[in-house]
């Protein structure tokens, strides 16, 4: 099976892999599914789960949203925050969730900015448990 090199870039940090075969993304509209040679383009990502197929391994990243830009020569991911799945410290997430849903209930104002935070929380959680 053809690779491609994956790059996952944040403001503060880059990770880059190579010989990446596979990777879902998760899109605005819903997940989708990169492989070598895929069409061009520019998708906005939501917050989510990044699976990568590296080496026949699947590894887990969490992010908070971004845009996927796909070339024929790489696929670039261009997001807020990134976290591999072997960082995320799953209590420190847990406690980020009940913050979040204390925010939410307390949140007359800023409803919008406190389900954010709440479905961050549980998609870190999600990505942990890989």
């Amino acid at each position: 099976m053809k690779s491609f090199p994956l790059e996952i870039v944040t403001p503060t940090r880059k990770i880059e892999e190579s010989e990446v075969t596979y990777a879902r993304c998760p899109g605005l509209d819903g997940e989708f599914g990169i492989m070598a040679n895929h069409r061009e383009g520019i998708i906005a990502l939501a917050i989510g789960e990044v699976k990568a197929t590296i080496s026949g391994k699947e590894e887990y990243f969490a992010i908070s949203g971004g845009f996927a830009e796909i070339t024929k020569e790489k696929v670039q991911l261009l997001v807020e925050t990134a976290e591999p799945s072997t960082e995320i410290d799953s209590t420190r997430a847990e406690e980020a969730l009940e913050r979040a849903k204390e925010r939410f209930s307390e949140a007359e104002k800023d409803e919008d900015r406190a389900k954010e935070s709440q479905e961050r929380a549980r998609n870190r959680l999600k990505v942990s448990s890989h």
